[in-house]
């Protein structure tokens, strides 16, 4: 499964918001290249929320250990829970491991999973866990604005 197929994929999600920085975009250069989904009808970025999923194309700092520097790699990360999370990835899973799903090498603990360069084994339940993680953002949001 390649990033374009998987950003395109949430992009069909209704009310989802796909955020790839750029030069032009008034980002931080470290984020250009990499993908953060949002629950945003109105097409805003939110300010006060974070993504429920993004794709990294480069190790970050202190985010080294999926190796992402090397070339033709990319890791999808999604909040499921703490739960959902203990249910999906080992916590003794290896971090760089392609196509196999881990805790987050930083936010494991809060209940995100990433998997670099799904494939065969993880495709599948990578697009259900962002079709999830986009309806509990959209929940979110209906409970902080009234509506729920």
């Amino acid at each position: 499964m390649q990033m374009r197929e998987i950003i395109d994929v949430v992009r069909s999600f209704e009310g989802a918001l796909v955020v790839v920085p750029d030069r032009g975009s008034g980002l931080p250069e470290l984020a250009w290249g990499d993908a953060f989904f949002y629950y945003a009808p109105d097409g805003v970025m939110p300010q006060r929320s974070q993504p429920y999923g993004t794709i990294v194309t480069k190790n970050y700092p202190d985010d080294e250990r999926s190796r992402l520097d090397d070339p033709h790699r990319f890791r999808v990360n999604i909040h499921v829970g703490r739960d959902r999370a203990a249910e999906i990835a080992r916590a003794d899973a290896d971090p760089a491991a392609t196509d196999a799903f881990a805790p987050h090498p930083v936010y494991g603990a809060t209940g995100w999973v990433s998997v670099v360069n799904p494939a065969a084994t993880t495709a599948e339940l990578v697009v259900s866990l962002l079709r999830d993680a986009h309806e509990a953002a959209r929940a979110r949001s209906s409970r902080r604005s009234g509506d729920a």
